[in-house]
């Protein structure tokens, strides 16, 4: 897999073993709608899972469903009907040596394929500094998220100022 040192990567938990089956064999993962509800566009997924990034596949699409549509055999789930990001994966590679956990917590590390091929920890994903590309302007487009829920409702535009 030839990735350039600008591509994204957006790095995430998988608990359980079977998801991590289900991610190898069935060339998909999951994602919560509520915690990226400005999408996903990553050139690749990595995949955390017993305290180290072990393994990393290329995002191949994305499409929404629900969490029931997606586990049928978790129908009673207390999210089965929540929506998901349904991501479709190319190959599944072994991150050789695995990335250890330094400690943090977290649910979804956005960051670059130069900082996941370096990394020799966890912290290594965010850290900035010469010979790496600007998280700033590729990770986050080169602008701020701008958080709705922050703006005083005086300052946001009206509906029909929004065209």
């Amino acid at each position: 897999m030839i990735m350039d040192a600008d591509d994204r990567v957006l790095v995430g938990v998988i608990r359980r073993r079977r998801d991590v089956a289900l991610a190898a064999s069935e060339r998909w993962y999951r994602i919560p709608y509520a915690r990226m509800p400005y999408g996903i566009d990553s050139e690749v997924l990595a995949f955390f899972h017993a305290g180290a990034v072990r393994w990393y596949a290329p995002a191949r699409g994305v499409e929404l469903a629900y969490r029931r549509e997606l586990l049928p055999d978790e129908p009673d789930h207390p999210r089965a009907d929540e929506m998901y990001y349904r991501v479709a994966l190319g190959g599944w590679f072994e991150r050789m040596p695995a990335i250890p956990n330094d400690g943090r917590r977290f649910a979804f590390i956005r960051t670059t394929w130069d900082r996941f091929a370096a990394a020799r920890s966890l912290g290594d994903l965010t850290r900035d500094g010469a010979g790496f590309v600007s998280r700033a302007e590729i990770v986050f487009g080169g602008r701020r998220c701008l958080d709705l829920r922050r703006v005083p409702p005086a300052r946001l535009p009206k509906l029909d100022e929004w065209y």
